[in-house]
Parts: C-alpha cells; sequence; structure tokens
C-alpha cells in the first residue's frame, strides 16, 4: 500500500474588509479634527509672538523640513506666499550642501519637525543663528533641542496619531498644517491683504481673471464695433448686424450715441408695424441704452447683462463717447463667466 504524502497549500491571506473602510475613515478624521481643537486651545503668546516676527521680516520666510514635516512645509511655504507673506521652502539637507546660501539676515526661519530632533533642521540652525535671522520652530515637543534654540517655538503636539499603530505621522501633519495656515491667515488679516491682492498672487486662476480682467481687456473696438448712423434703413442696419456677429448695432447721430438696435428691437418693429421696408432705424431702436465704462471690471458688466437679460452692452468713456462693445460671448471667452 502506498502511503500518501502530506500535502501542503498555499497560505491564506486575509481579505480585505471593505465594511471597515467607513468607520476607519470616521475615526481617522475624528482625532485629527479633535487634535486641531485642542490646538486651539493650547494657543497663547507664542503665536502672537510668532506673528509679530513675520510681519516685521524685511527678507521671506524660508520655511524647511525633513521627510512627513517637509511636505507640510512645502505647502506652508506656498500658502504664506500666496497670502501676502513672501516665503519659499528650502529642504534641510540640501541647506547644508549649499542651499544655505539662500538665507539671509533679513530673513526668518519656519522650521518644522515634530520631535524637533531632526539632525538636519539642528545642523542648520546654528548658521541661521549665526547671521542673526530669527527663527520660529513648531515641533511635538516644547522641551526639544530644537524648540529651545528658536525664538518663538508653537507647540503642535497630539495625544495620539490617527494611524492606528501610533506611528505614520497624521494627527501631527495635521497640527503643523493648521498651525501654518493659522500664521498665514493671521498675517493676511493683519496686512488687510484683500481679494485683489489674493488675484495679482492668482493671475491664472478663476478668481484672478475675474478681480483683474476689466471690460477694456475683452472689449470689442474700432471696426469691430457694429455702428449707423441714426437716418440709416433697417436694411442698411440688418446688414451691419449680420457682418458685426453681435445681434445688435449701436445708433449714432454724428459721433453722438443715441440708441441700440438689437434682434429683438427688428422682432418687436416687425410686430408693430408689420412691413418695414421704408422703415429708418430710428423708428425702432432703444434709447439711451445700457451702457458700461472701460475701466469697471468685466464681472461688473456680466452681472449688468444677466440682471437686464440682455447679451450686449455698449461701452462709453467718461464723456459718453462709444468706444467698444461687449458681449457674452467675449466674457466667456476670457473665461470671466
Amino acid at each position: 500500500m502506498t502511503a500518501s504524502l502530506p500535502t501542503t497549500g498555499p497560505a491564506r491571506v486575509p481579505v480585505p474588509n471593505a465594511a471597515d473602510a467607513l468607520p476607519s475613515a470616521r475615526r481617522t478624521l475624528t482625532i485629527e479634527a479633535q487634535a486641531l481643537v485642542t490646538l486651539a486651545e493650547r494657543l497663547d503668546a507664542s503665536f502672537e509672538a510668532a506673528v509679530g516676527i513675520l510681519l516685521a521680516c524685511r527678507g521671506r520666510v524660508v520655511v524647511s523640513g525633513i521627510g512627513k514635516s517637509g511636505h507640510i512645509a512645502r505647502k506652508i511655504a506656498a500658502t504664506l506666499a500666496s497670502t501676502g507673506t513672501p516665503a519659499f521652502f528650502v529642504h534641510a539637507a540640501e541647506a547644508v550642501h549649499g542651499d544655505l546660501g539662500m538665507i539671509t539676515s533679513d530673513d526668518v526661519m519656519l522650521a518644522i519637525s515634530y520631535s524637533g530632533t531632526t539632525a538636519e533642521l539642528l545642523t542648520i540652525v546654528p548658521a541661521v543663528k549665526r547671521m542673526d535671522a530669527k527663527l520660529i520652530s513648531i515641533t511635538g515637543n516644547p522641551h526639544s533641542e530644537l524648540a529651545k534654540l528658536s525664538d518663538v517655538h508653537l507647540n503642535g503636539g497630539v495625544d495620539i496619531e490617527a494611524c492606528p499603530l501610533n506611528l505614520a505621522p497624521t494627527a501631527s501633519t495635521t497640527a503643523a498644517l493648521g498651525l501654518g495656515d493659522a500664521l498665514a491667515v493671521a498675517c493676511l488679516e493683519a496686512r488687510g491683504f484683500g481679494p485683489e491682492d489674493f488675484a495679482r498672487s492668482h493671475p491664472g486662476g478663476a478668481l484672478g481673471r475675474r478681480l483683474l480682467t476689466h471690460v477694456r481687456d475683452v472689449m470689442r473696438t474700432g471696426d469691430a464695433i457694429p455702428v449707423v448712423s441714426v437716418d440709416a434703413s433697417i436694411t442698411e442696419a440688418l446688414i451691419e448686424i449680420t457682418r458685426k456677429g453681435m445681434g445688435m448695432t449701436a445708433v449714432l447721430d454724428g459721433s453722438e450715441l443715441v440708441g441700440i438696435f438689437t434682434d429683438g428691437d427688428l422682432r418687436r418693429l416687425i410686430e408693430r408695424e408689420g412691413d418695414i421696408r421704408s422703415l429708418t432705424v430710428a423708428s425702432g431702436m432703444t434709447r439711451s441704452p445700457r451702457h458700461v465704462g472701460p475701466d469697471a471690471l468685466a464681472v461688473e458688466a456680466a452681472a449688468q447683462m444677466d440682471e437686464n437679460r440682455k447679451n450686449q452692452l455698449l461701452v462709453l468713456d467718461d464723456t459718453g463717447r462709444l468706444v467698444g462693445a461687449l458681449h457674452t460671448h467675449d466674457l466667456m471667452a476670457a473665461k470671466v463667466l
């Protein structure tokens, strides 16, 4: 009789249970939210001192860190720079190999290290102190070497990480990021930094286009403006409307604007008169048409057009002279709408 050989199969790997995802996510967010609440309650005069140093900075805020703290430092530097506090990121490891030359005595260094013992940061701190630049640190240990060497220390300590192993930086990086945002916003408010200032830092974004684009930047000018004289026939007006493609034409008496003739005016004139072949544009035009100035924001023109349910708007200068014409298509092309 042949003995049967024992068989061994591959080790069974536990199948992840997607049902655990929601409780895990809620636990993570709750821990991180509580870390921020605790952080807000712990803020003291040290935060005011840090803001004072940032506001008095004559150079740039140099934000530095290593690892996950380095990623947070990059974001904080970007937020500061976009909200009126000139800043840039320097990798601590690169700083000891030449990038330290980017820092001057007029700058402020914002160093981020949860342990407060990051060797690369501690290596460059003496050089920063020798050049008499101010040092602000964010750590989770007020008794750490980095905290003690700083002009101002901000305590970003957390009771527990969201990581179930209490190892991966999660709540602690959220706290550091929150402190950076708080510094940026406090400086923003202290400087009176407004929407137009923000737009100048973000000219390529939607807000920048909305707040920096003026009517003069998008209006049609010169021969592109549809224009007929007040004694022009309806046929002449229709030819001009069709040729310029704006669904209307301005009506001038000499150089003075006296009206606007639109597709809607044409329909109403036909409904009222029937045969319009012998009529002039003056018989159907809208007198004293709505208009906007060339220096107005394009969003203001858009709001006026929307409020009055119009697709076109004439542009007049301060003397009442016709200088341009605007269509909703122009605003859409400029991505104002």
